[in-house]
C-alpha cells in the first residue's frame, strides 16, 4: 500500500485532513501542516521485490566516480565553502540599497503598510519597510508561508515542496538577504557544474564543469568547450558566433530581443538546430517551464549574461531544510523584532475603495476590515487580476496585466525504498520531454537526509497538458521517464526499485509565463493609484520570473514607499480630516 497526497498551491484540495498553520498573538507560531493524503494502490504491476544494497559513504568522504565528462555517476556528499561573490559589482549594488532602508531617516510618523501576500515578494517588501522604520501588515491567504516556496509536513515527518528551489551565486539580493537574516551557513553550496542526462545514452550524464582557478568568462567558456558529449565543434563555432552581438551589444541588445522566441531567434543567428534541442530545450524548462519556442529570448540572455559574466554566477545552493521554516519564518523574526506583524488564514475577499478611486481598505473572507496608510498587492498576478476594482481594470496600468498569466507546473516527490546510485549531490537536468529537473533531495539537502532510502524531487513540465490530470497518472509518466534516467536501478513497473509513497503539487498559476511582447506589459512597482503599489516578479525589475526577482521587487517596492513617504503621510492626514468632519 502506498500513501500519496496532492495539493494545489493557489486553491488547497485533498482527503482526509487540513493543513495545520495558526496566528498566534503576539508572535506567530508555525506549527508543521499535515499532508493531504489517501491510502491507495497505486497504479502498477509486478512490484515484487528486487533486493539492491547500497552503503552510503560515512562523514564527507566521496564516493569515487570518473572524472571524464560523460559517464555513469557515483553519489558524491560533499558541501563546498560559500563562494566569494561579497565583491562582485551586483552584490554590493544589491548590499547598498539593503542599508538605504536601514540608514534612512526615521518617519516622524511611521506608515501602517498592509501588504496581501507572504511570499518572497510580500516579505521583502515588508522586511524592508519594518527596516526602514515603518510597520507592515503581512496578510497571507493560505495558512502556510512562502507563496511559491511553501512547504508541507505530512504525518510521517516528510516535507513536500511547490518547487525545486535553487540558489545561484547570480542572486545577489537573495544572498544579501541571507546575511542580513544571519543565515548564510544555511545554504549548501555544490560543486560548481552543470550536468545533463544523455538521452540517447540512459544512465548517462555530461558535465560542465567551471574551473574554480579562472575568471569569469574564461571559466564558462572552458566549461562549454571541454564538452564534447552535447555539441560537436562546428555547433560550438556557429552558436558562439550567433551570440556575439548579445555580448557586444550589451543590456540594450538583450531588452530588444523579448520579441523573439528562443528557437526564432536561434535561427536568425544561424545556429544550428541541434543547439536548441541539446542546451535550449532543458535551459528554458528550467528557467520557466516552458519550451523554447515559446519562451523570450530575453530570459535566455539575461540568464547568460549573469551566468557567464560573473564567476560564481551558475554556481548552486540548495536551502538545508524546508523554505517555510529555514528562510520564511527569519524574515517574520526580523519583521516582527521591529514591530510589524504577520497574519495568516487572512486571504482577501475585496479591493474596497473611496470616492476618488483610492483603497479605503481591504476587506477580508472573515468580514474583517483592515486599513492602512498604504496598500500593497504581493500576490501572484493572477490573484491580483482577479480582485482589481472594476473602476481600474480599463486604466492601461492595470489593463496591460492581462498579457501577464502564470504558467502551470507540477512538483513530484517520490521515496523509493533504496538508496539510488546513478544520481549527484547536485541539481540535475534531465532532458525529458515531460521532467525539467530533478535532484535526490536525500543527498543534497541536510534535513531531508536519509543514508538508506533516496526520495527523488522533480519538475514535471511543461505541465499545461497534465496540470487536470490524477496523481496516478502523472506519477506513472513519471517512473516511465525515471526508467530511462536510472535504467538498472528504476522500472516504471517497479520490478526494481519500489515506491514507499509520493507527494504532487499542482501549481495551475505560477511565475508569470515569459512569452514574446510581454516585457512592455510588467508593471512598475509604484501604481498610478495613489497610496497603491504592486510587488511581485511579474513587476519591472531585471531578473524575471524568480526568488531573484520577487525579492528585489520587494526591495524596489519599499523604496518607492520610502521615495513617496511625505505624500503618503499627507494622504492619511487627509483621509483622517475627511473622517473627522463626515
Amino acid at each position: 500500500m502506498s500513501v500519496h497526497g496532492s495539493v494545489s498551491a493557489l486553491s488547497l484540495t485533498g482527503h482526509g485532513s487540513t493543513l495545520n498553520v495558526r496566528n498566534s498573538q503576539p508572535g506567530l507560531r508555525y506549527r508543521h501542516p499535515a499532508c493531504f493524503r489517501q491510502s491507495s494502490t497505486l497504479a502498477f504491476t509486478r512490484s515484487e521485490s528486487m533486493g539492491h544494497a547500497f552503503k552510503f559513504s560515512a562523514g564527507n568522504a566521496p564516493c569515487s566516480r570518473a572524472r571524464s565528462n560523460v559517464g555513469r555517476l557515483r553519489v558524491v556528499c560533499v558541501d563546498y565553502p560559500r563562494p566569494e561573490i561579497d565583491n562582485t559589482t551586483n552584490f554590493l549594488e544589491a548590499a547598498f540599497l539593503s542599508s538605504t532602508f536601514r540608514t534612512s531617516p526615521r518617519p516622524a510618523k511611521p506608515l501602517k503598510v498592509v501588504i496581501a501576500g507572504a511570499g518572497l515578494a510580500g516579505l521583502s517588501t515588508a522586511k524592508y519597510l519594518a527596516d526602514a522604520g515603518h510597520k507592515p501588515l503581512l496578510l497571507e491567504a493560505r495558512d502556510v508561508l512562502g507563496g511559491k516556496v511553501a512547504a508541507w509536513k505530512d504525518d510521517d515527518g516528510d516535507w513536500y515542496e511547490t518547487g525545486l528551489h535553487i540558489f545561484f551565486g547570480a542572486y545577489p539580493n537573495i544572498q544579501n538577504l541571507f546575511g542580513e537574516l544571519g543565515i548564510n551557513d544555511r545554504l549548501q553550496w555544490k560543486e560548481h557544474s552543470m550536468i545533463f542526462a544523455m538521452p540517447n545514452k540512459p544512465g548517462e550524464y555530461s558535465r560542465f564543469d567551471f574551473p574554480d582557478a579562472l575568471p569569469a568568462p574564461i571559466n564558462g567558456i572552458l566549461a562549454i568547450l571541454k564538452n564534447n558529449e552535447m555539441l560537436t565543434w562546428p555547433e560550438k563555432v556557429k552558436f558562439a558566433i550567433g551570440l556575439l552581438p548579445a555580448m557586444l551589444g550589451g543590456q540594450a541588445y538583450v531588452e530588444a530581443q523579448d520579441g523573439l522566441s528562443v528557437q526564432e531567434w536561434m535561427r536568425k543567428q544561424g545556429a544550428p538546430d541541434r543547439v536548441t534541442t541539446e542546451v535550449f530545450i532543458a535551459m528554458s524548462k528550467a528557467l520557466n517551464f516552458i519550451n523554447p519556442d515559446e519562451l523570450s529570448m530575453q530570459c535566455i540572455l539575461i540568464a547568460l549574461n549573469r551566468f557567464l559574466q560573473e564567476k560564481h554566477g551558475s554556481k548552486m545552493a540548495f536551502l538545508d531544510g524546508n523554505p517555510p521554516e529555514r528562510l520564511c519564518m527569519p524574515i517574520v523574526d526580523h519583521i516582527q523584532s521591529l514591530g510589524g506583524e504577520v497574519r495568516l488564514n487572512s486571504r482577501i475577499k475585496k479591493i474596497e475603495l473611496n470616492d476618488d478611486g483610492t483603497v479605503k481598505n481591504f476587506l477580508l473572507n472573515s468580514g474583517d476590515v483592515i486599513e492602512g496608510d498604504v496598500y500593497v498587492f504581493a500576490t501572484p498576478v493572477d490573484i491580483l487580476k482577479l480582485l482589481l476594482p472594476d473602476n481600474w481594470k480599463e486604466i492601461p496600468y492595470f489593463k496591460k496585466l492581462e498579457k501577464l498569466v502564470g504558467v502551470p507546473v507540477i512538483n513530484v516527490h517520490i521515496w523509493f525504498d533504496r538508496k539510488l546510485k546513478n544520481t549527484y549531490d547536485s541539481l540535475l537536468f534531465s532532458r525529458s520531454p515531460l521532467l525539467s529537473v530533478y535532484a535526490d533531495m536525500s543527498v543534497t539537502c541536510k534535513e531531508y537526509y536519509d543514508p538508506n532510502k533516496s526520495m527523488l524531487e522533480l519538475v514535471f513540465a511543461p505541465a499545461e497538458e497534465w496540470i487536470s490530470r490524477t496523481d496516478s497518472e502523472i506519477i506513472d509518466a513519471t517512473m516511465k521517464e525515471l526508467a530511462k534516467l536510472f535504467p538498472d536501478e528504476i522500472a516504471a513497473d517497479q520490478s526494481k526499485a519500489k515506491i514507499v509513497k509520493y507527494h504532487v503539487v499542482k501549481t495551475p498559476r505560477s511565475v508569470y509565463k515569459t512569452v514574446p511582447n510581454c516585457e512592455p506589459c510588467r508593471p512598475l512597482q509604484r501604481s498610478p493609484m495613489e497610496g497603491f503599489y504592486l510587488s511581485g516578479d511579474y513587476t519591472k525589475q531585471k531578473y524575471l520570473a524568480s526568488m531573484e526577482g520577487a525579492v528585489l521587487s520587494g526591495k524596489l517596492c519599499a523604496q518607492a514607499i520610502m521615495q513617496d513617504y511625505e505624500l503618503l503621510a499627507g494622504l492619511g492626514q487627509r483621509t483622517l480630516a475627511e473622517a473627522t468632519i463626515s
